[in-house]
């Protein structure tokens, strides 16, 4: 548009808030290339070009928006939200030039993102009754993923099973005192009697007991072969809303998966982004100014903890 219009090849200037005089340079550049940034606004290749970029960067949008939230973005959200993105960042064949860069500079971005962490971020939506189908894998990354899963659920059952019996030691002994001669022998009237032994037949016992002799009792489950079952049972169920809480439904059926109940506990709780901590950040920001700097410690955590839970005392 400036060769058409016949004006100087100069690039737009940018105000600058440390040069004083950088915003007369930005409006006297503007006034001159004026008539060839309107003739280039209006051009239908910028239009569709424009159109075409708002239209590529909504995903992102909503993504951002769905991690910025406080009520649950938890860490099994960002494993479907990745995959998502790189399938809408994409390139199609009516793609023009600017978007296809745009695309493929995004989806080299995020492609590089999450590499080492990415077995954590499966086995996290697997945990997630929204997400636990994981479409975004393949057949065979899906099985190592609940495989996974069902590994760690053994490891915390032997581990719990251990802090147990670590926990239920030999019985605490209670000293007895000594007797006192000179008060005379001490009468103890709640020494626990012995019990009674059982009288014996031998005669029925040589008759009746190959036949009535008891059964070996069944081997217990093994934790592996309990999480095994539960990983089974729990993805047969259907997967839940995206709109329901993964939270509520895992108080709800945390009898069923004990074992399940206690992963989802340590994955789910992990935040997804660092947003709430920013935001704690920047109320503090408001709360601790320089009229209210003799503010102690304790107070400002206490009008911090106000704050990010009075909608919760509302509801």
């Amino acid at each position: 548009m400036q060769r058409i219009l016949e004006l100087p090849a100069h690039k737009l200037v940018i105000d600058v808030v440390t040069r004083w005089n950088s915003a007369l340079e930005m409006l006297e550049r503007f006034l001159e290339q004026q008539p060839a940034i309107l003739a280039a606004l209006l051009s239908p290749e910028v239009r569709r070009n424009e159109e075409d970029m708002v239209k590529a960067l909504q995903p992102l949008k909503a993504a951002t928006l769905v991690m910025s939230e406080e009520k649950s973005p938890t860490l099994s959200v960002v494993a479907p939200l990745h995959a998502q993105l790189l399938e809408e960042m994409s390139s199609v064949p009516h793609d023009s030039t600017v978007i296809k860069d745009l695309k493929t500079a995004v989806y080299n971005n995020l492609n590089s993102r999450y590499v080492a962490l990415k077995d954590k971020l499966y086995v996290a939506s697997a945990l997630d009754p929204r997400f636990k189908a994981l479409p975004f894998l393949s057949d065979e990354a899906r099985d190592d993923t609940f495989s996974r899963l069902m590994t760690e659920a053994a490891g915390l059952q032997v581990e719990a099973s251990n802090q147990e019996s670590d926990g239920d030691g030999a019985e605490e002994t209670v000293p007895v005192q000594q007797e006192d001669n000179s008060l005379g022998p001490v009468e103890v009237d709640d020494a626990p009697t012995p019990p009674k032994r059982s009288k014996e037949s031998s005669a029925l016992m040589s008759l009746l007991g190959p036949a009535y002799k008891p059964k070996a009792t069944v081997s217990q489950k093994t934790p592996a072969d309990k999480a095994q079952e539960e990983v089974n049972r729990y993805r047969e169920v259907k997967p839940v809303p995206l709109s329901e809480n993964p939270l509520t439904w895992w108080r709800v059926h945390a009898g069923e998966y004990p074992l399940l109940a206690r992963q989802a506990k340590r994955y789910l709780c992990v935040p997804g982004t660092s947003v709430p901590s920013e935001r704690v950040f920047s109320t503090a920001g408001d709360i601790v100014t320089a009229k209210r700097s003799c503010l102690t410690p304790q107070h400002v955590d206490q009008l911090l903890f106000l704050q990010k839970n009075l909608t919760i005392f509302k509801k």
